[in-house]
């Protein structure tokens, strides 16, 4: 599991080694606490183990400047207990790719027919899945998040009832949802997002899984430019953000979508859940499902 965004120079880490469940939460607090363009968390396997069980847990969080440590030691006490606090180390690395670093051994994510996967994964790809090879790069999405692993699940719902005409990907990060749908639907995906990290790791990744003609990212605060207001109506939008941005868009989602639009939301906690849909709804954009995975939710509005 990987989220976040660091900078080009993070080159501050703090470190635990523990079991699965506790480096899942660690992970999931530092990304949800922290501003994820400045932070960055990975929870992953130790070492692979052919029996599947009974190895150690790493969980890593990345800092572009150097943590405060005592606040940070405080905020995984709760998450994890004070055991896990105390057993915490913090130090400096060298300047490195951290997600390359951390895919490595990663398996390839299925997400109902799509497959996530990086390019030491291109041989777990099967007949009829929809590969998407994602470059080890500094920008969030490599499936193995429970928010975008959400979203594509409700994508492949979506697509089994409909052909979307017009789609938009807000806040892009490395592209994953775009290149998705651009696979399926085979037309010009809209993308945004406001780092010029995220909008260059996602037009590599558009090329390099064949779909660079459909998805040009532009740097965008929100629906904030003149590419992706233009391309409006949307019958289908996803926006896989953070629960604040994604309150503070809806009035700006409900004018771009087309009537009876699809709108996949994540990146949200289960408390988030309540006031984003009360959000939308005051636009006049309805509830239709909801999908949780690894504590982050996923909902299916629709426009009215």
């Amino acid at each position: 599991m990987l989220e976040g965004l660091p900078p080009n120079n993070a080159a501050h880490l703090m470190r635990l080694t523990c079991d699965e469940a506790t480096a899942r939460r660690i992970a999931d607090i530092i990304v949800e606490t922290f501003d994820p363009a400045e932070t960055a968390a990975a929870a992953f396997e130790e070492t692979p183990s052919a029996d599947g069980g009974g190895r150690p847990w790493i969980v890593e969080a990345y800092f572009g400047a150097g943590p405060d440590e005592e606040n940070l030691r405080a905020l995984i006490e709760v998450a994890a207990g004070r055991e896990a606090a105390q057993a915490v180390s913090f130090g400096r690395v060298d300047e490195r790719d951290w997600v390359a670093a951390s895919l490595e051994g990663l398996k390839g994510v299925r997400a109902g027919r799509f497959i996530v996967h990086g390019a030491h994964g291109r041989g777990e790809v099967r007949k009829n899945d929809v590969p998407i090879e994602i470059e080890a790069a500094l920008a969030f999405g490599t499936g193995h998040h429970g928010s975008t692993r959400g979203c594509l699940l409700m994508l492949d719902r979506v697509a089994r009832r409909r052909n979307p005409r017009a789609i938009l990907d807000l806040g892009t990060g490395s592209g994953v949802l775009a290149i998705a749908a651009a696979k399926l639907f085979r037309r010009r995906i809209e993308a945004g997002d406001i780092d010029p990290i995220s909008v260059a790791a996602a037009a590599s990744n558009a090329r390099r899984n064949g779909v660079g003609a459909f998805i040009r990212p532009a740097r965008a605060r929100g629906a904030d430019h003149n590419a992706l207001r233009q391309g409006a109506p949307y019958d289908l939008i996803f926006a896989n953000i953070l629960a604040k941005p994604l309150r503070d868009l809806a009035p700006a989602v409900a004018s771009l979508s087309a009537p009876r639009a699809d709108i996949i939301l994540s990146g949200l906690l289960a408390r988030d859940v309540p006031g984003v849909i009360a959000a939308y709804r005051a636009q006049g954009v309805a509830f239709m499902r909801r999908l949780d995975i690894e504590g982050w939710a996923t909902l299916l509005m629709r426009s009215a």
